[in-house]
């Protein structure tokens, strides 16, 4: 996200008659793993009255490493904030973490209290009825699996895996970088490397059906300014330096010369 082109769409909606109540931020986009500018997106939501919610679905997993916590700089202006576990850090589909900053505000806005669901527990505020926190009345009880992944590994054991996976994709990164047929289409700041070979979309196409065919690796795509690129994710928990290596010696035997 561009911080001066969100003042300037601001502006535009409010000189229309509209009033701007909301921003998402991104640390790390699922296309590419691009990071928005944190800071300079807060300031300008706190200077215009806006919630700012920001989305760090996959990334955000990386902030268990303290080496790696420069990615949210400017966090601290969120209103809300969110990443999956499923995504990177072990835990089995779904699950999502969310924070807000003043409950309250959540509450009032999601709240919903029929007679039935009126009792001395909620009146004495001896439980947190996490019903209303979100549209759903009900709930599953996700919390339990990320509670076992956590103590299976402990914070030494996920910070591990991450700066593995981190690694391994800048080792991956570098191969791309020293083959002459190949070119990053994006920088690789984690566990995403978006590559694309030289010869063209027609080329990116026939290379990913021929790898996926394969039945060795599976990539995805997206399309980067609107040119096919192809994304290697690192992330899966026995993901070892060798997988990696297998997946880039296929991926230069399936690559036009």
């Amino acid at each position: 996200m561009s911080a001066p082109a969100l003042e300037e769409r601001i502006r535009a909606d409010v000189k229309s008659g509209h009033k701007p109540f909301f921003v998402t931020a991104t640390v790390g986009t699922t296309s590419s793993n691009a990071i928005d500018p944190l800071p300079a997106i807060g300031r300008i939501c706190r200077e215009s009255g806006l919630w700012l919610h920001v989305d760090a679905a996959m990334s955000g997993t990386a902030a268990l490493c303290p080496e790696l916590r420069h990615i949210q700089d400017g966090v601290e202006h969120a209103d809300s904030y969110s990443f999956n576990p499923h995504k990177w850090m072990f835990t089995n589909f779904d699950c999502d973490c969310f924070w807000v900053k003043t409950r309250k505000d959540l509450i009032d806005a999601l709240s919903i209290l029929p007679e039935y669901l009126r009792n001395e527990a909620t009146s004495s505020g001896a439980v947190i009825d996490y019903r209303d926190w979100h549209v759903p009345l009900g709930r599953r009880f996700r919390a339990l699996k990320l509670w076992f992944v956590i103590r299976h590994y402990g914070v030494e054991g996920l910070r591990h895996h991450v700066r593995r996976h981190v690694e391994l994709a800048r080792m991956f990164a570098s191969w791309i970088r020293e083959d002459d047929r190949f070119e990053l289409a994006a920088r690789a700041p984690l566990n995403l490397v978006c590559f694309r070979h030289r010869g063209g979309d027609p080329a990116n196409e026939e290379l990913l059906k021929k790898l996926n065919a394969s039945g060795k690796l599976y990539l995805t795509h997206t399309k980067l300014g609107g040119r096919y690129t192809l994304r290697m994710s690192i992330g899966q928990t026995h993901t070892e330096e060798r997988h990696v290596r297998a997946a880039w010696e296929l991926i230069q035997r399936y690559s036009p010369t």
